[in-house]
């Protein structure tokens, strides 16, 4: 019997260690968040405008709608990993991808051919317009609501789901 409740204590004890580990672990990955993205662009979008790869003009100013806009590079492993999830949404909701510093409008362009990705892309050579949204590293995903205010912003790997989950809120 004795032995018995040795063994219900070690089990609890166990339990509760992996609590704690757990509350740590999630306050380090809360932490690494916040500061990846500190100087991220907050409420009023900035501006954003240009011609993209496909040769269309565009302007966020004339948004409709809640849209998300995505940077990130060929260089990229993270960000290919991505690519399916935001070529995805792009079949159903606005889409506006920046190639931060990825080289030439031409290798670009043969890049996206090569994947089979046809989502609308600005090319930032130089990083200005990345300069401009605060980031500084890929990839970096805003979802800009109705009024263009930025909802929601996040640096890293993001799945389709809680991309068009928080479009679908920004719409509401």
């Amino acid at each position: 019997m004795a032995e018995k409740k040795g063994e219900e204590k070690k089990g609890w004890g166990r339990l509760k260690r992996w609590g704690w580990e757990a509350v740590l672990l999630v306050l380090i990955l809360t932490g690494v968040h916040l500061w990846q993205t500190r100087n991220l662009a907050d409420g009023d979008a900035p501006s954003l405008a240009g011609t993209t790869l496909g040769g269309r003009s565009f302007e966020l100013s004339r948004l409709e709608g809640p849209m998300l806009v995505h940077f990130w590079a060929t260089w990229c492993p993270v960000c290919r990993a991505q690519e399916g999830n935001v070529a995805r949404l792009a079949e159903g909701y606005s889409v506006l991808t920046v190639a931060m510093q990825s080289g030439t409008e031409a290798e670009v362009g043969d890049y996206l051919a090569q994947e089979g990705l046809s989502f609308a892309t600005l090319n930032d050579l130089d990083g200005t317009i990345s300069r401009r949204w605060g980031v500084s590293a890929v990839p970096t995903s805003f979802i800009i609501d109705q009024q263009g205010r930025v909802s929601y912003h996040s640096v890293g790997y993001t799945t389709y789901w809680g991309l068009r989950l928080r479009l679908m809120l920004a719409g509401l």
